[in-house]
């Protein structure tokens, strides 16, 4: 288990290298998210040892669970599933990061719910780019007034934007998703929010990703195996 997994992390590692080449963009310009959830602690501390450093983790109280587990590692644990309001202290408590803010309500529970002693909660609001009916996140539509009003939040730092697009058949499919994502963003850019991540892209589209701008990319299976 825990050779296959730094061996997944350098093949990982060394795809985005090439994505990035190919987009010409410097080698390390995008962050690799391990996405955790569902494996246990021993399969973060195995892709620790190998060098990674930030999971992401959708279920919370399992996620909860990890992170008190793993106290001892110097972790980033970023949020990366739907929050329910009955939820939102313990993100708040324990997450360093959030990419799945999509409504003000549980916005505004994370900002009053953030300890003081703890660095601002950084995030992401999450944008349904392609409307797909099953998917999460704020409308392209209302994503402007929703961004200036989060990034006005106390004890948190709105930092980007992130996408879960529906699956496409075509990489020109994919790449013109991403390129959506990335059109928002820049224009929120444009009306002044200081915004430098962009959180798209997962073991199927990553390279498409990557070659439309994405900063940070999600990678679960390819790296911990099929759950």
């Amino acid at each position: 288990m825990n050779f296959a997994i730094a061996e997944n992390l350098t093949r990982v590692h060394a795809q985005m290298a090439a994505a990035c080449l190919a987009a010409g963009r410097p080698a390390g310009s995008v962050t690799l998210l391990a996405v955790s959830k569902t494996w246990g602690p021993q399969a973060v501390r195995a892709a620790h040892a190998a060098g990674q450093t930030a999971f992401g983790e959708n279920y919370i109280q399992e996620a909860v669970d990890k992170i008190a587990a793993l106290q001892d590692l110097p972790l980033v644990w970023h949020c990366i599933g739907p929050i329910q309001s009955n939820k939102s202290r313990l993100v708040a408590e324990h997450f360093d990061w959030v990419h799945s803010i999509d409504r003000l309500k549980i916005a505004q529970r994370l900002s009053e719910q953030r300890p003081e002693h703890l660095p601002p909660l950084q995030v992401c609001i999450q944008v349904n780019v392609d409307g797909g009916q099953t998917k999460s996140g704020v409308s392209p539509s209302d994503l402007s007034a929703l961004a200036q009003t989060v990034a006005a939040l106390p004890r948190m730092q709105l930092r980007g934007l992130m996408t879960i697009p529906e699956p496409a058949e075509t990489e020109a499919q994919m790449r013109a998703v991403h390129r959506q994502a990335k059109d928002l963003f820049e224009q929120l850019r444009a009306q002044g929010l200081p915004l430098d991540t962009l959180s798209m892209g997962m073991s199927v589209d990553m390279a498409a990703a990557i070659a439309e701008g994405s900063t940070l990319v999600r990678v679960g299976t390819a790296i911990f195996g099929q759950r």
